[in-house]
């Protein structure tokens, strides 16, 4: 009975107000869809790949692993992305996390569980990157956060929103070197109260919203595998290509 109200208050819905996409104003079928030219703007990522962090690759004759990888492999286990960062992803997320587009986190987390399906399979916890208080605050929601508690309400995993804190404000980290980068994010994070002894012996499954020099989640990783995590992967919205690989191929 529940299910057919709820496909009766749809149709009513949308009687009232036509569905339209979530990106313009074009008119489509369902709510919470994209329009055709909408959809085909968007870049999902698939092999080739690195296997370890998930870096895009323009051709499969780089091998496995990416070069970053091979010298230093990280902390967390694998890392998937649904979308590769680019202007078609950035209408979906800069909304999503800046306007208080909140209903943005359905569809991107859809995304995100065919993309990391198998990383979902293993996963024992559903955790987000935590946003420092302040920033929270003026935000009103941590975008990865809605995200993990979707991904953990279509998998049927556990949702563990306080695994983590962030517990100093860092600068923005785009224009920073790799080991600046680690020293701006050393001590930002800590584990929640009741951590340890929750993901003891435990595969977690670390939510974020882009992926973008996979910092952040390194932080973050080695604080979750310190406090005993069997495992830390990571599952983002979007991946930022590696700018040194994408000149490499096209020999910029």
């Amino acid at each position: 009975m529940s299910g057919a109200l709820a496909r009766l208050g749809t149709r009513l819905l949308d009687a009232v107000l036509p569905p339209h996409c979530l990106t313009c104003e074009a008119e489509v079928g369902q709510q919470g869809t994209l329009c055709g030219a909408c959809f085909s703007g968007l870049s999902f990522l698939t092999a080739p790949l690195c296997e370890h962090c998930g870096v895009p690759f323009r051709q499969a004759a780089m091998g496995p692993l990416c070069p970053a990888c091979r010298a230093r492999p990280p902390a967390f286990a694998a890392a998937r992305a649904a979308l590769r960062y680019d202007a078609g992803a950035q209408r979906l997320l800069l909304p999503f996390k800046y306007a208080d587009r909140t209903e943005l986190a359905g569809p991107l987390a859809r995304h995100m569980a065919r993309a990391g399906a198998a990383l979902l399979d293993r996963a024992e916890l559903i955790a987000p990157v935590p946003l420092h208080w302040r920033r929270q605050l003026a935000r009103r929601y941590n975008q990865a956060g809605l995200l993990a508690a979707r991904l953990a309400r279509l998998s049927g995993k556990p949702y563990a929103p306080r695994l983590l804190r962030r517990i100093r404000r860092t600068v923005p980290l785009g224009e920073l070197g790799a080991a600046e980068r680690e020293a701006a994010l050393e001590g930002a994070f800590a584990l929640g109260r009741g951590t340890p002894a929750r993901i003891a012996g435990r595969r977690v499954l670390l939510v974020d919203d882009v992926l973008t020099s996979g910092a952040t989640t390194e932080a973050c990783a080695r604080l979750l595998l310190a406090g005993g995590a069997a495992a830390v992967e990571v599952l983002a919205a979007a991946r930022v290509p590696d700018p040194r690989i994408e000149n490499a191929i096209t020999g910029a």
